[in-house]
């Protein structure tokens, strides 16, 4: 309220209270409010995890370990709730909050009634449900179209099984969130044998066909509530075999079901136009029946699409322009299906951008709500698109139409979330400037993106071509936490950057304690990981950052160990020892240097011992000694060759 001064004609002024005009207030709303004034800690993990710090995940698999666990946790204690409600009684809660009292899982009502039946359909009692309807037809009670139809509902729904209880968790229906478009990481998932258990198929007359068939009275709720069930459980034939039983008694289906037919519609057919003329046959069922189209209509015309060919191209933007002409605005799912229908993994998509810049020019500004279980897919396919353009400024536009308001609400469950952001990153490795690529990856890990292999060797690789070697340690630290220092690839890519060129001291010395911790990595092995196997090159590497250092005894201790592991060293690595032997004018590992050499047979060893002799001040003994190597490499090497020559006058 406000307090406002008024002067009348007369001239006195008196005060008025002004009510303003009452406004209805979100319930969320303070809520809302605080939560605009935090923003997110890049450096924090999720918030999931932040009430137990023993439970804040460091690798992608943490995270997914956490956060089943949590669920589980979640879910355990519902199960308790629901068993055993007469323990939890007491409502605390001011005012009181439902969903977080226990539920009523029992039946109330007692012996074999149609109200009884109604019940134990509200319950999700599938099987006791068909029992008590069976009993009641044996009985000689007349059961009513309305009951009759709620059970068609319950037994279609779940495939004629029992639902899931709320304390198990079921698994997701994977969508084509990558039909063309998922690459590596759907095909990996692809190949692995799905269980038999899993995959709920539509049996042979099973019992909704059953009671579908003993119902005396049928409506069209009954015929759309059996075509829906036959194409989720991919009985499609049946699916379109009941739609003309349909059709027979004249009756007239809803927009869900057209919706299912279409979706189905390219199983039926071999042909890509066939497919689409029955695609066509059921829109213009759907006008003459005056079924008005929604949303998910042309979403399933768009899903069916992709699954023919090269007409999909052609009539996708039809299908656009039909959908404003209706005044249907498009999902994300409309968009997610016209990108699988332009960009397929078989086809190269470089230079194709027209499509994907159209997309964003259609969605940017703009914020969205879920309305397709599809929509989810959008925002991961479409980043893969950019990736395969190799555009970073499409990903760009891309990623700010994500952040507007609560668009990233739509980028799917936490797998999903982690594939657009390690697509996103690997395409800033790949095109920006080094510094613009430790900002994004300061942005971005550890609370948003837990980084693959693959994803640690793009930003080495952009460290490299940036020349910001210097970064490495600090990567290696990271590659650690993250449970990748098992991953042998990875680990030679980092000696490899750090061995490859001299750097200034005090780099070299960072280096060398960075190649200290790797060595340490291998010599305790973790059990929950493969052994890492020691090569040549690893080997190699870390003596020569260790003699680049100026930590000789260390390096010497590298190579007594490339001589246990029975690798050979390469004449970079023995070279790079004798000058760190020179700088600290070490005699006696110079000529144990030329010792480890004759042992090795190499053909560097005559270069070093005649550096040894030219660079040090020797002993006389010192001298001798390596005198006597020279001797023993030339007899052996005439012995080799007189066995060579023997061996060709055999011959």
């Amino acid at each position: 309220a406000t307090l406002q001064k008024h002067t009348d004609e007369t001239g006195d002024t008196d005060e008025r209270i002004i009510i303003p005009r009452r406004k209805t207030w979100n319930k969320l709303a303070v809520l809302q409010a605080l939560a605009s004034t935090v923003n997110r800690d890049p450096t924090a993990s999720h918030y999931m995890f932040q009430d137990d710090p023993y439970l804040i995940p460091r690798t992608g698999t943490d995270f997914r370990l956490f956060s089943l666990s949590k669920e589980s946790g979640i879910n355990a204690a519902k199960y308790i709730i629901n068993t055993y409600p007469q323990f939890f009684k007491t409502d605390y809660a001011e005012p009181s909050i439902p969903c977080l009292m226990p539920e009523t899982l029992q039946p109330q009502i007692e012996g074999v009634s149609e109200a009884a039946l109604e019940e134990l359909i509200q319950l999700r009692r599938a099987k006791s449900a068909v029992d008590m309807y069976d009993q009641l037809l044996q009985s000689g009670t007349t059961i009513s179209l309305k009951t009759s139809n709620h059970l068609l509902d319950l037994l279609c729904f779940y495939g004629d099984r029992e639902p899931p209880k709320d304390d198990q968790l079921a698994e997701p229906e994977q969508e084509e969130v990558t039909d063309d478009l998922a690459g590596r990481d759907q095909r990996r998932r692809l190949s692995q044998p799905r269980k038999a258990s899993s995959v709920i198929v539509w049996r042979q007359n099973n019992n909704a066909e059953r009671i579908f068939n003993l119902m005396t009275e049928r409506n069209a709720h009954s015929f759309c509530t059996m075509i829906r069930g036959m194409v989720k459980y991919d009985a499609y034939e049946k699916a379109f075999g009941m739609y003309t039983e349909l059709q027979n008694s004249r009756l007239t289906a809803d927009v869900h079901t057209f919706n299912a037919l279409i979706s189905a519609a390219p199983e039926m057919r071999e042909n890509y136009s066939e497919k689409w003329d029955l695609i066509v046959e059921l829109l213009k069922q759907m006008v003459e029946q005056k079924v008005q189209p929604n949303l998910l209509t042309f979403n399933a015309v768009m899903k069916s699409l992709r699954k023919c060919g090269s007409l999909g191209k052609t009539y996708a933007l039809q299908t656009l322009s039909e959908m404003k002409a209706l005044n249907i605005e498009p999902s994300l799912a409309t968009f997610f299906h016209l990108l699988g229908i332009f960009y397929k993994a078989a086809s190269p998509a470089r230079g194709q951008t027209e499509i994907m810049s159209e997309v964003l020019d259609e969605i940017e500004g703009k914020q969205f709500v879920i309305q397709d279980p599809n929509d989810v897919n959008f925002f991961v396919t479409a980043m893969k698109v950019c990736l395969d353009l190799k555009d970073v400024e499409l990903a760009y536009r891309l990623h700010k139409v994500k952040e507007m308001g609560d668009n990233w609400k739509l980028t799917g469950s936490p797998n999903l979330q982690n594939v657009y952001y390690a697509r996103f990153f690997n395409l800033v490795c790949i095109m920006e400037h080094i510094d613009v690529v430790m900002k994004w990856y300061r942005e971005l890990v550890p609370s948003l993106l837990f980084p693959n292999s693959q994803g640690i060797l793009h930003l080495l690789q952009a460290l490299d071509i940036g020349n910001r070697l210097d970064l490495v340690p600090r990567i290696w630290k990271d590659i650690k936490q993250f449970g990748h220092d098992n991953k042998p690839d990875l680990v030679e890519e980092v000696l490899a950057l750090m061995a490859r060129d001299m750097q200034i001291p005090e780099l070299q010395v960072s280096f060398a304690d960075c190649a200290l911790d790797i060595k340490s990595v291998y010599e305790t092995q973790n059990q929950k990981h493969v052994p890492v196997e020691w090569t040549a090159s690893t080997l190699g590497n870390i003596t020569i950052l260790l003699s680049r250092a100026g930590r000789t005894e260390e390096a010497w201790k590298m190579l007594e160990l490339i001589r246990k592991k029975n690798r050979i060293p390469s004449n970079q690595v023995m070279n790079e020892f004798l000058d760190a032997a020179k700088q600290s004018n070490n005699k006696d590992q110079a000529v144990n240097l030329v010792k480890m050499a004759t042992e090795f047979v190499l053909p560097e060893t005559a270069n070093l011992a005649k550096r040894v002799m030219e660079e040090f001040e020797l002993s006389e003994e010192q001298k001798k000694i390596l005198e006597d190597l020279e001797g023993e490499k030339s007899d052996s090497s005439s012995e080799s060759d007189s066995e060579s020559d023997s061996d060709q006058e055999q011959k």
